[in-house]
């Protein structure tokens, strides 16, 4: 006998999953095996850094407008006040987002900070100042992005409340509608 087979969900975006994780990681394996290889704290610094600044910018332009509909930037006003701006789709729109598409952005979002943050108490037990400054560097990069897709995530929640409260307001006010019309006979 066939077993039934579990029904599973596919990555919707493979190849925008697959660069999302992969600048994360080149940074990260850069930063670590040049860091116990190569003595050259400047090849070091400008290559994660540089990778790390790839990294930020393909998630807050990219992957998170793929992945989870999701963006952010943060404006200058007239009056030199600093004003975060958030985008997102509609609430029906985020609803039919992938669920492991979200699931991979977010975990690895929250990943590779943690990731920087072990790296920088590594740096301070060996009193690696120097490296301390790119881990800071990059770990301020990744922490820009969690709290930019963090408020991002909070307006879109409220979206997708709005979007289903839209939609159970509108189906009670045609089922009594309906119910009341056939009951006066009103067609």
């Amino acid at each position: 006998m066939d077993r039934p087979q579990a029904v599973t969900e596919n990555y919707a975006n493979p190849v925008t999953c697959l660069f999302h994780v992969l600048f994360k990681a080149g940074a990260l394996v850069f930063y670590i095996l040049f860091s116990l290889f190569v003595k050259s704290f400047v090849i070091i610094f400008v290559i994660t850094v540089f990778l790390a600044a790839l990294d930020f910018w393909v998630v807050k332009n990219v992957s998170g407008r793929i992945l989870v509909g999701m963006r952010w930037w943060n404006e200058i006003d007239d009056e030199g006040n600093s004003v975060w701006k958030f985008e997102c789709l509609d609430g029906e729109a985020l609803a039919r987002m992938n669920k492991k598409d979200s699931w991979l952005f977010w975990w690895t979002l929250y990943l590779t900070a943690a990731a920087w943050i072990i790296l920088g108490i590594f740096s301070l037990i060996r009193l690696e100042a120097d490296y301390l400054l790119v881990v800071g560097v990059c770990l301020t990069l990744s922490l820009a992005n969690i709290v930019g897709f963090t408020r991002c995530n909070k307006d879109a929640k409220k979206n997708i409340r709005g979007y289903f409260e839209g939609h159970a307001q509108n189906a009670i006010t045609s089922r009594i509608t309906s119910t009341l019309q056939s009951a006066f006979g009103v067609i």
